[in-house]
């Protein structure tokens, strides 16, 4: 079981972290903080394993908080404010969320935390299994739909979307092809243009700056891309 503090100062942000470790069973909120001084307060008698902070809170930001630790749990940090992103790591947090976020991305983060990775967790729902690197959820409606990354072909940007193509059938998910890019194993899934991410395996082969996955399917590989991914596929083909 690991052990959880909140430190957010909006309350309908509250209750969306309250809903998302209510839905974990390996999860347990010890306590939800307004503050960071509060927080730092029981900390100091009450150890925790993770802290769900925001960046943005009265009296000391998030990041003063961190700077402040000398003995810091793991820490998830939580805004709305994407500029902040490379600061954090300088913290070695586990992970950097950006509201609103997902279930979906909020198990991918909590995914990263050591004592998580040793136990082996899954939420309370049927959601089963989702940061194994084997399947990927899709949230449609009220459902969540199990797809096998071994399935997928490639991933293709729709706007605020992306649409991932399996053998079968294409999927619309509500994450951007960056979130793709970050969360499935770069040894297999590589991007080759700035709408496109591929999975290797389906290559037939490579004409100019298209890559053929079947006799109707081509994709093409974007300027900037394209020495990087020919100098990985050599590499890979030629270990």
């Amino acid at each position: 079981m690991i052990h959880c503090i909140i430190i957010e100062d909006q309350p309908p942000a509250q209750r969306v972290l309250k809903k998302y470790i209510g839905d974990m069973s390996n999860m347990a909120l010890k306590a939800t903080f307004g503050d960071a001084l509060q927080a730092m307060d029981f900390l100091k008698s009450e150890p925790v394993d993770l802290i769900l902070l925001d960046i943005h809170l009265p009296k000391i930001s998030g990041i003063d908080f961190l700077k402040a630790l000398t003995h810091k749990p793991q820490v998830i940090l939580t805004t709305a404010f994407s500029e902040y992103a490379l600061e954090s790591y300088e913290y070695d947090v586990v992970d950097y969320l950006l509201k609103p976020f997902s279930f979906e991305r909020f198990v991918q983060a909590v995914s990263k935390v050591p004592i998580l990775k040793s136990e082996g967790f899954k939420p309370e729902n049927q959601i089963e299994i989702v940061s194994s690197p084997e399947v990927i959820f899709i949230k449609s409606g009220y459902e969540h739909i199990k797809i096998d990354v071994a399935d997928i072909r490639f991933i293709q940007s729709d706007a605020d979307y992306t649409e991932i193509f399996t053998s079968e059938k294409k999927y619309l998910s509500q994450e951007p092809l960056r979130h793709w890019e970050e969360y499935l194993d770069p040894k297999k899934f590589v991007r080759i243009h700035k709408s496109y991410i591929l999975n290797t395996s389906k290559i037939k082969k490579i004409i100019g700056n298209q890559v053929r996955l079947d006799e109707s399917t081509n994709l093409p590989i974007g300027r900037a891309y394209k020495e990087q991914f020919m100098k990985n596929l050599i590499r890979k083909r030629n270990p």
